[in-house]
């Protein structure tokens, strides 16, 4: 694992308005404790027409939580329809934004191109990216699992500093355990973030591996948190649905309990 604390990130996705995002984050704050922050460091990404307003509430609130962001376009400003840009995050103090997401790349057509314009837009305004890499079923079944994230993880960090790398995080997420109920065994996760550190490793140095802090994401519950974050090389989660009630996710947050 690496020596920082491990990130528990909770993406609401398209769900929650300006004032159910307030709700949530005040909820979260109530449930978790000054102790938990001193072991695990917590972010969450609500939709763009919210970030302002869980900004507010963050730091008006004093609450120690890193405000995220789940998207954003690769460049500063222009005619762009639609898009958000990492500066204009940056000024909100987002701290990670997600980049690459498989729902981005399965139902918008990312590329590992796209993907890496992000990442380098998003460490170009001293922010974090989460970069996400992952499998379908038919890939895995294909036995091309580790090829596929081999990839998506070599090109998605393209350009990339060895030392920047050592700083970022990357989320496993497999395709086929996201939104279904499926999820992947704690040995299967393990296995993979493993070869995607080592992967890191041979890329762009130990130091870099070591450093990388690798989520697992897909499905992530209270009842399978703590078997999935005791494994050598997963170093957080990346929460979807559980993250939308703030007693599920301090649960998670809040694994070593459930154990």
């Amino acid at each position: 694992m690496a020596d920082r604390f491990p990130l528990i990130s909770g993406n609401w996705k398209m769900n929650n308005n300006h004032f159910e995002a307030i709700q949530s984050v005040q909820k979260l704050s109530y449930a978790l404790t000054k102790d938990d922050y001193e072991v695990v460091e917590v972010s969450v990404h609500p939709p763009f027409t919210d970030v302002r307003s869980v900004q507010t509430v963050i730091e008006a609130d004093k609450i120690d939580i890193r405000l995220g962001a789940q998207n954003c376009h690769w460049e500063t400003k222009g005619a762009f329809t639609g898009e958000v840009s990492p500066a204009m995050l940056a000024k909100l103090n987002v701290v990670y934004v997600i980049v690459g997401h498989s729902e981005r790349r399965e139902l918008f057509g990312e590329t590992d191109e796209d993907v890496n314009k992000k990442v380098l837009a998003v460490l170009g305004q001293e922010m974090t990216p989460i970069m996400c890499c992952g499998e379908t079923s038919t890939e895995r079944e294909a036995g091309a699992a580790e090829s596929k994230v081999e990839r998506q993880v070599k090109e998605g960090l393209a350009g990339v500093t060895k030392a920047a790398v050592a700083e970022l995080v990357i989320a496993y997420e497999p395709i086929w355990a996201i939104g279904t109920g499926a999820t992947a065994t704690a040995q299967d996760a393990q296995n993979m973030c493993a070869h995607i550190r080592s992967v890191v490793s041979d890329n762009f140095g130990a130091d870099a591996g070591a450093g990388v802090r690798i989520q697992y994401g897909g499905s992530v519950k209270p009842t399978n948190a703590a078997e999935l974050m005791s494994q050598a090389d997963i170093d957080g989660a990346l929460v979807g649905g559980a993250s939308l009630d703030p007693e599920d996710f301090s649960r998670i947050v809040n694994w070593r309990l459930e154990a």
